[in-house]
Protein backbone atom coordinates (compact mmCIF):
# COMPACT_ATOMS: atom_id res chain seq x y z
CA UNK A 1 0.00 0.00 0.00
CA UNK A 2 0.83 3.56 0.31
CA UNK A 3 1.75 5.27 3.32
CA UNK A 4 1.59 9.25 3.30
CA UNK A 5 3.51 9.81 6.77
CA UNK A 6 4.29 13.41 8.78
CA UNK A 7 7.49 14.05 9.70
CA UNK A 8 8.80 16.34 12.36
CA UNK A 9 9.32 20.20 11.54
CA UNK A 10 12.08 20.71 13.66
CA UNK A 11 12.18 18.42 16.91
CA UNK A 12 13.15 14.46 16.06
CA UNK A 13 11.04 13.53 18.97
CA UNK A 14 7.94 14.18 17.27
CA UNK A 15 8.54 11.78 15.15
CA UNK A 16 6.11 8.49 15.72
CA UNK A 17 7.29 4.98 16.49
CA UNK A 18 4.83 4.06 13.64
CA UNK A 19 6.87 6.57 11.44
CA UNK A 20 10.10 4.89 12.85
CA UNK A 21 9.31 1.38 11.71
CA UNK A 22 7.85 2.83 8.36
CA UNK A 23 11.28 3.75 7.35
CA UNK A 24 12.50 0.37 8.62
CA UNK A 25 10.10 -1.83 6.65
CA UNK A 26 9.03 0.29 3.48
CA UNK A 27 10.25 -1.64 0.60
CA UNK A 28 10.30 1.88 -0.85
CA UNK A 29 10.81 5.39 0.69
CA UNK A 30 9.31 8.63 -1.58
CA UNK A 31 11.56 11.69 -0.08
CA UNK A 32 11.04 15.11 -1.25
CA UNK A 33 14.66 15.24 -0.07
CA UNK A 34 16.65 12.03 0.07
CA UNK A 35 19.63 13.34 2.21
CA UNK A 36 17.58 15.38 4.78
CA UNK A 37 15.36 11.83 4.95
CA UNK A 38 18.09 9.87 5.47
CA UNK A 39 19.72 11.90 7.98
CA UNK A 40 16.27 12.11 10.07
CA UNK A 41 16.29 8.64 9.92
CA UNK A 42 20.03 8.44 11.54
CA UNK A 43 18.49 10.78 13.97
CA UNK A 44 16.25 8.08 14.88
CA UNK A 45 18.36 5.44 15.16
CA UNK A 46 16.70 3.70 12.07
CA UNK A 47 18.20 1.86 9.30
CA UNK A 48 16.25 2.40 5.92
CA UNK A 49 16.32 -1.15 4.26
CA UNK A 50 14.27 -0.43 0.85
CA UNK A 51 15.08 1.92 -1.80
CA UNK A 52 15.05 5.43 -1.26
CA UNK A 53 13.94 7.49 -4.13
CA UNK A 54 13.51 11.28 -4.86
CA UNK A 55 10.21 12.40 -4.95
CA UNK A 56 9.38 16.53 -5.15
CA UNK A 57 7.67 18.74 -7.75
CA UNK A 58 10.11 18.77 -10.64
CA UNK A 59 10.37 14.54 -10.83
CA UNK A 60 7.15 13.96 -9.44
CA UNK A 61 5.11 13.56 -12.88
CA UNK A 62 7.66 10.79 -13.79
CA UNK A 63 8.05 9.02 -10.69
CA UNK A 64 4.03 8.32 -10.40
CA UNK A 65 3.93 5.14 -12.79
CA UNK A 66 6.86 3.19 -11.16
CA UNK A 67 5.50 4.51 -7.69
CA UNK A 68 1.66 3.05 -8.66
CA UNK A 69 3.09 0.15 -10.10
CA UNK A 70 5.00 -0.54 -6.90
CA UNK A 71 2.20 -0.71 -5.13
CA UNK A 72 0.33 -2.69 -7.29
CA UNK A 73 2.95 -5.27 -6.59
CA UNK A 74 1.88 -5.53 -3.20
CA UNK A 75 4.68 -3.21 -2.12
CA UNK A 76 4.71 -0.84 0.78
CA UNK A 77 6.17 2.74 -0.38
CA UNK A 78 6.55 4.83 2.13
CA UNK A 79 6.47 9.06 1.04
CA UNK A 80 7.67 11.83 3.34
CA UNK A 81 8.61 15.17 2.50
CA UNK A 82 11.00 17.28 4.46
CA UNK A 83 8.41 18.12 7.12
CA UNK A 84 5.03 18.07 7.97
CA UNK A 85 2.41 15.98 6.22
CA UNK A 86 2.44 14.92 2.21
CA UNK A 87 0.17 17.07 0.47
CA UNK A 88 -0.21 19.72 2.15
CA UNK A 89 1.68 22.61 0.08
CA UNK A 90 4.14 19.81 0.06
CA UNK A 91 4.59 16.68 -2.97
CA UNK A 92 1.98 14.02 -2.69
CA UNK A 93 -1.92 14.69 -3.53
CA UNK A 94 -1.14 13.65 -7.55
CA UNK A 95 0.24 9.96 -6.29
CA UNK A 96 -2.70 9.46 -3.85
CA UNK A 97 -5.24 10.02 -6.88
CA UNK A 98 -3.42 8.03 -9.24
CA UNK A 99 -3.24 5.17 -6.24
CA UNK A 100 -7.22 5.73 -5.52
CA UNK A 101 -7.86 5.68 -9.34
CA UNK A 102 -6.12 2.11 -9.66
CA UNK A 103 -8.50 1.69 -6.46
CA UNK A 104 -5.29 0.70 -4.56
CA UNK A 105 -4.93 0.91 -0.87
CA UNK A 106 -3.77 4.26 0.89
CA UNK A 107 -3.27 4.94 4.39
CA UNK A 108 -1.61 7.60 6.90
CA UNK A 109 0.47 8.26 9.34
CA UNK A 110 -0.82 11.21 11.37
CA UNK A 111 1.43 13.21 13.00
CA UNK A 112 3.44 17.10 13.13
CA UNK A 113 1.77 19.61 11.14
CA UNK A 114 2.61 23.48 10.79
CA UNK A 115 -1.29 24.09 9.72
CA UNK A 116 -2.66 22.74 13.20
CA UNK A 117 0.31 23.83 15.20
CA UNK A 118 0.02 26.95 14.39
CA UNK A 119 -4.02 27.56 14.90
CA UNK A 120 -3.74 26.11 18.60
CA UNK A 121 -0.71 28.53 19.04
CA UNK A 122 -2.24 31.94 17.68
CA UNK A 123 -4.46 32.59 20.42
CA UNK A 124 -7.27 33.26 18.25
CA UNK A 125 -10.84 32.08 17.41
CA UNK A 126 -10.18 28.72 15.02
CA UNK A 127 -13.30 26.30 15.58
CA UNK A 128 -13.87 27.00 11.84
CA UNK A 129 -10.51 27.72 9.79
CA UNK A 130 -9.54 27.55 5.70
CA UNK A 131 -5.72 26.62 4.86
CA UNK A 132 -4.97 29.03 1.99
CA UNK A 133 -1.57 27.64 0.79
CA UNK A 134 1.33 30.68 0.14
CA UNK A 135 0.20 33.95 -1.02
CA UNK A 136 1.24 34.58 -4.25
CA UNK A 137 4.35 36.22 -5.04
CA UNK A 138 4.25 39.51 -7.00
CA UNK A 139 1.97 42.36 -5.28
CA UNK A 140 -1.11 42.63 -7.62
CA UNK A 141 -2.13 39.01 -7.13
CA UNK A 142 -1.18 39.11 -3.28
CA UNK A 143 -3.30 42.19 -3.22
CA UNK A 144 -6.24 40.06 -4.81
CA UNK A 145 -5.78 37.20 -2.46
CA UNK A 146 -6.11 39.12 0.61
CA UNK A 147 -9.57 41.12 -1.12
CA UNK A 148 -10.78 37.39 -0.83
CA UNK A 149 -10.22 37.71 2.72
CA UNK A 150 -11.88 40.73 3.41
CA UNK A 151 -14.97 39.21 4.02
CA UNK A 152 -13.86 35.55 5.40
CA UNK A 153 -15.32 34.98 8.71
CA UNK A 154 -13.11 31.73 9.40
CA UNK A 155 -9.49 32.01 10.25
CA UNK A 156 -7.06 31.18 7.63
CA UNK A 157 -3.64 30.03 8.00
CA UNK A 158 -1.17 30.32 5.30
CA UNK A 159 2.14 29.79 5.03
CA UNK A 160 4.83 33.12 4.08
CA UNK A 161 8.62 33.24 2.65
CA UNK A 162 10.46 34.61 5.58
CA UNK A 163 12.00 37.39 3.02
CA UNK A 164 8.53 38.50 1.87
CA UNK A 165 6.66 38.38 4.98
CA UNK A 166 6.71 42.19 5.75
CA UNK A 167 5.69 43.34 1.95
CA UNK A 168 2.89 40.52 2.51
CA UNK A 169 1.57 41.72 5.54
CA UNK A 170 2.02 45.80 4.34
CA UNK A 171 -0.12 44.13 1.44
CA UNK A 172 -2.84 42.55 4.61
CA UNK A 173 -2.56 46.25 6.41
CA UNK A 174 -3.40 47.97 2.86
CA UNK A 175 -6.28 45.48 1.82
CA UNK A 176 -7.79 44.46 5.56
CA UNK A 177 -6.99 47.32 7.66
CA UNK A 178 -4.50 47.75 10.40
CA UNK A 179 -6.70 46.39 13.07
CA UNK A 180 -7.30 42.93 12.08
CA UNK A 181 -5.56 40.20 14.41
CA UNK A 182 -3.25 37.76 13.78
CA UNK A 183 -0.31 35.68 14.73
CA UNK A 184 3.08 34.88 13.19
CA UNK A 185 4.50 31.99 14.21
CA UNK A 186 8.35 30.81 13.58
CA UNK A 187 10.47 28.05 13.60
CA UNK A 188 7.46 25.69 15.10
CA UNK A 189 9.12 22.99 17.25
CA UNK A 190 12.64 24.33 16.46
CA UNK A 191 14.72 25.94 19.09
CA UNK A 192 14.22 29.06 18.23
CA UNK A 193 10.15 28.85 18.00
CA UNK A 194 8.69 32.36 17.97
CA UNK A 195 4.51 33.41 18.24
CA UNK A 196 4.26 37.47 17.58
CA UNK A 197 0.59 38.12 18.33
CA UNK A 198 -1.13 41.46 17.66
CA UNK A 199 -3.06 43.43 15.02
CA UNK A 200 -1.92 43.38 11.48
CA UNK A 201 -0.50 47.12 11.72
CA UNK A 202 1.36 45.42 14.88
CA UNK A 203 3.29 42.51 12.60
CA UNK A 204 3.71 44.26 9.99
CA UNK A 205 6.18 47.17 11.64
CA UNK A 206 7.56 43.93 13.66
CA UNK A 207 8.93 42.21 10.22
CA UNK A 208 10.03 45.49 8.41
CA UNK A 209 13.28 44.89 9.92
CA UNK A 210 13.35 41.37 8.49
CA UNK A 211 12.32 38.01 9.90
CA UNK A 212 14.21 34.38 9.24
CA UNK A 213 12.76 30.96 10.03
CA UNK A 214 10.12 29.03 8.56
CA UNK A 215 6.78 30.97 8.77
CA UNK A 216 3.37 30.03 9.13
CA UNK A 217 0.75 33.28 9.55
CA UNK A 218 -2.76 32.79 10.61
CA UNK A 219 -5.30 35.74 10.09
CA UNK A 220 -8.79 36.10 12.28
CA UNK A 221 -11.64 35.63 10.62
CA UNK A 222 -13.69 39.05 9.65
CA UNK A 223 -16.60 40.18 12.10
CA UNK A 224 -19.69 40.00 10.96
CA UNK A 225 -20.74 43.95 10.29
CA UNK A 226 -24.50 44.79 9.83
CA UNK A 227 -24.87 44.21 6.32
CA UNK A 228 -28.51 45.17 3.45
CA UNK A 229 -29.13 42.24 1.09
CA UNK A 230 -27.44 44.51 -1.98
CA UNK A 231 -24.09 45.02 -0.60
CA UNK A 232 -23.71 41.10 -0.72
CA UNK A 233 -24.80 40.47 -4.30
CA UNK A 234 -21.46 41.38 -5.87
CA UNK A 235 -19.72 38.81 -3.85
CA UNK A 236 -22.27 36.03 -4.35
CA UNK A 237 -21.61 36.60 -8.09
CA UNK A 238 -18.60 36.53 -8.08
CA UNK A 239 -18.34 32.96 -6.10
CA UNK A 240 -20.93 31.65 -8.90
CA UNK A 241 -18.70 32.91 -11.99
CA UNK A 242 -15.88 30.62 -9.68
CA UNK A 243 -18.29 27.75 -10.34
CA UNK A 244 -20.25 27.91 -7.32
CA UNK A 245 -23.89 27.19 -7.05
CA UNK A 246 -25.89 30.46 -6.15
CA UNK A 247 -27.96 28.72 -3.44
CA UNK A 248 -24.74 27.70 -1.82
CA UNK A 249 -22.98 31.23 -2.56
CA UNK A 250 -25.65 32.88 -0.65
CA UNK A 251 -24.75 30.39 2.21
CA UNK A 252 -21.58 31.67 2.27
CA UNK A 253 -21.30 35.01 1.52
CA UNK A 254 -24.24 35.59 4.23
CA UNK A 255 -23.38 37.52 7.24
CA UNK A 256 -24.10 40.78 9.27
CA UNK A 257 -28.21 39.24 9.87
CA UNK A 258 -28.66 38.95 5.85
CA UNK A 259 -30.66 35.67 5.93
CA UNK A 260 -29.64 33.64 2.88
CA UNK A 261 -33.20 33.73 1.06
CA UNK A 262 -32.87 37.92 1.43
CA UNK A 263 -30.10 37.06 -0.18
CA UNK A 264 -31.04 35.12 -2.93
CA UNK A 265 -33.80 36.92 -3.43
CA UNK A 266 -31.84 40.15 -3.88
CA UNK A 267 -29.02 38.67 -6.54
CA UNK A 268 -32.08 37.33 -8.65
CA UNK A 269 -33.97 40.93 -8.52
CA UNK A 270 -30.69 42.43 -9.29
CA UNK A 271 -30.49 39.81 -12.06
CA UNK A 272 -33.61 41.14 -13.59
CA UNK A 273 -32.43 44.99 -13.45
CA UNK A 274 -35.10 45.98 -10.82
CA UNK A 275 -34.59 48.69 -8.17
CA UNK A 276 -35.15 47.04 -4.59
CA UNK A 277 -38.52 48.43 -3.04
CA UNK A 278 -37.52 51.14 -0.25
Amino acid sequence: MLILAATPMGDVGDASQRLRDALATADVVAAEDTRRTKQLASSLGVTITGKVISFYDQVEAARLPGLVDAVREKKTVLLVTDAGMPSVSDPGYRLVAACVEADLPVTCLPGPSAVTTALALSGLPVERFCFDGFPPRKQGQRTTFYKNLIAESRACVFFEAPHRLAASLADAVAVLGSERRAAVCRELTKTYEEVKRGTLGELALWAADGVRGEITVVLAGAQPVASEPEDLVEGVEKLVASGMRLKDACAEVAIGGVGKRELYEAVLTARAGVEPAE
